[in-house]
């Protein structure tokens, strides 16, 4: 199939791009499940207290157990007391299950996610970026022309060393390598935007798999 390629000057063109990640079935299960298996994952569940057996310090018993006249305790590791562990507290990320996501899951989801952009409009290829741009500003109005100032740009190396820098502080805009592609932003963002480069690194890297995928399904 072909996709329309565009210009920075807006001149529109044609790239020849694989069925296999563009006009696949859109499975919106499978794309529901890994959203939450992606949000799951990178809640930050960093709070975490000490239990009772996580305290450093003497296990042996405070006092005698009969005959003071006091309540019986064991050690000052007790909970009730100050210094002591923390009942029933938060254990940090040691007792959350991380959710994996398998090989033929996440290409197959990038690939009803990339169809479902492009079924709305809001798929984006552009030349690959020959002139450097440095000014965020000048990069603002440009997303600002093609409707793209909510979006999640993928680069490849060459054009990411052009234009990175001048993304870094447009609110609502992500930059994002091809080599390392997360769903959940794919989905999170209105606009995906691909270079021509960009796109062929994504062929390469996930059609085989997909078109495996579809052979054992």
């Amino acid at each position: 199939m072909k996709l329309e390629k565009l210009s920075i000057d807006g001149n529109k063109n044609s790239l020849e791009v694989t069925d296999k990640i563009f006009t696949t079935k859109v499975n919106k299960k499978l794309i529901s499940e890994i959203l939450y298996k992606n949000i799951a994952n990178f809640k930050g569940r960093k709070a975490k207290t000490k239990q009772k057996n996580e305290i450093i310090g003497s296990t042996s018993k405070i006092y005698a157990q009969k005959g003071t006249g006091n309540a019986r305790h064991a050690s000052r590791k007790a909970p009730i007391f100050v210094g002591g562990g923390v009942a029933h507290g938060p254990k940090g990320e040691a007792a959350y299950k991380f959710r994996k996501l398998n090989k033929k899951e996440k290409k197959i989801g990038l690939a009803s996610i990339i169809t479902e952009k492009n079924n709305l409009k809001d798929l984006i290829v552009f030349n690959d970026f020959q002139k450097a741009i440095s000014k965020t500003k000048e990069m603002y109005l440009l997303l600002k022309k093609f409707e793209a100032t909510n979006s999640i740009i993928l680069l490849d190396k060459a054009s990411k060393d052009k234009i990175g820098r001048s993304l870094k502080n447009i609110p609502n805009v992500k930059v994002s390598d091809i080599t390392s592609v997360v769903l959940y932003d794919l989905v999170k963002y209105k606009k995906v935007i691909f270079t021509e480069t960009s796109i062929k690194e994504l062929e390469k890297r996930y059609s085989w798999l997909i078109k495996l995928a579809y052979m054992i399904k």
